[in-house]
């Protein structure tokens, strides 16, 4: 089997650290194992791929060229046709599978009008997302792209039951709608050597944004560290928010007691959660949670106790007591008590570590994934 993979959106470096880059290379290798020939199209590589993904054949998409924000929106937009002739260069292909970006419509057409089984993964409502966060010049234009985009694929694999309510609410969406939560790739978590910070290391891993609560924690962190002295808190990844962060540390007395890891390649988070004596994921109050938490995921699979917001498909992911330990939203006190119950019962932390990455490598790979997303393709597949 020949797949096309399509990931046009320049904000994703694919073979980057970023989560959204952890998600191609993840789902690139699955498809890999099934004995598919994988050709990736991108416009941002983001980087040399990783060894074991030096033998896929990488076609690069053109970049819109800077300007304002409406006319950058446009210049996406006439990229369409150049997708298309890309893609029918390289043909033919037995399966597209595209990660749905917000200016794009041409890949999944071409394999729509070509009789190709075409798969659109969905993992935000990237119209509300882009307005909110980053700017949107021209709505209806985009909303245009998804309805088109929308409508072509065969199967729309949403991230989670949040994604799926949202393609629910496009009228014309053309092909079956299946939830195809975020993995983990067991052989990245099979051993590493620990960065030895502490006895009790309080880790978090992620882009640094607001909606991640960052801010809880600390304020969390602040609660626990004045009880636990000991206590060391590790941050894994970066983002708009560092500054703050770093701030908001320095003014309670805690920098010495933080570490700030940065990005790191995805090779390399392994190790940094092995480092860590509990995993957070502190989200905030949302009434649009639509994660599918890739942080957790890990957590779980490098055997860590993991405290999270009990929200949206978190409260699907973890089992409170036995896969880990849910707390209120945005509520420091919460979090601060549910961290020092762990902080003394080392116990507890082993048990709740151990049937987490149980749980997570008998339900939650990138393997068994590419396995049901190509079932559910080649099932709902039906010559135009």
């Amino acid at each position: 089997m020949r797949v096309a993979y399509v990931s046009a959106d320049p904000g994703v470096p694919v073979f980057g650290s970023k989560g959204n880059s952890v998600h191609v290379q993840e789902m690139i290798r699955a498809f890999l194992k099934s004995g598919a020939e994988v050709h990736l199209f991108t416009p941002n590589s983001g980087g040399e791929p990783p060894h074991d993904l030096r033998t896929i054949a990488v076609h690069r998409l053109p970049r819109a060229p800077k300007g304002d924000l409406a006319e950058r929106e446009r210049s996406l937009i006439s990229l369409n046709d150049v997708i298309a002739g890309v893609i029918a260069a390289h043909g033919p292909f037995d399966l597209l599978y595209e990660r749905y970006s917000l200016w794009n419509f041409a890949a999944i057409e071409y394999a729509r009008r070509h009789g190709i089984p075409a798969v659109l993964e969905v993992n935000a409502p990237l119209i509300d997302e882009q307005a909110d966060h980053r700017g949107l010049a021209d709505r209806d234009a985009a909303t245009t792209v998804a309805r088109r985009a929308f409508r072509a694929a065969n199967v729309l694999v949403a991230v989670s039951d949040g994604v799926a309510g949202y393609l629910r609410q496009f009228p014309d969406v053309g092909g079956t709608i299946e939830v195809v939560p975020n993995g983990v790739n067991p052989e990245r978590f099979s051993s590493h050597e620990s960065l030895e910070l502490g006895d009790f290391v309080v880790g978090f891993l992620g882009t640094l944004k607001p909606w991640h609560g960052l801010e809880t924690l600390i304020a969390a962190f602040a609660r626990v560290h004045a009880i636990e002295p000991r206590a060391r808190l590790l941050v894994v990844g970066d983002g708009p928010e560092r500054e703050r962060i770093e701030r908001d540390l320095a003014s309670r007395g805690l920098s010495e007691a933080s570490q700030f890891a940065g990005a790191v390649r995805p090779d390399e988070v392994p190790r940094h959660l092995m480092s860590m004596s509990v995993g957070t994921a502190p989200y905030i109050p949302s009434d649009r949670f639509y994660f599918s938490p890739l942080k957790v995921l890990e957590y779980m699979a490098a055997q860590l106790p993991v405290v999270a917001s009990r929200i949206g498909q978190i409260e699907q992911l973890i089992e409170h007591g036995r896969t880990g330990l849910l707390c209120k939203p945005g509520d420091p006190e919460s979090l601060a008590s549910t961290l020092l119950t762990l902080s003394g019962d080392v116990e507890l932390r082993r048990r709740l570590g151990a049937a987490a990455r149980r749980h997570v490598f008998a339900h939650h790979t990138w393997d068994a994934a590419a396995a049901r997303i190509l079932r559910v393709a080649m099932e709902n597949y039906a010559t135009p």
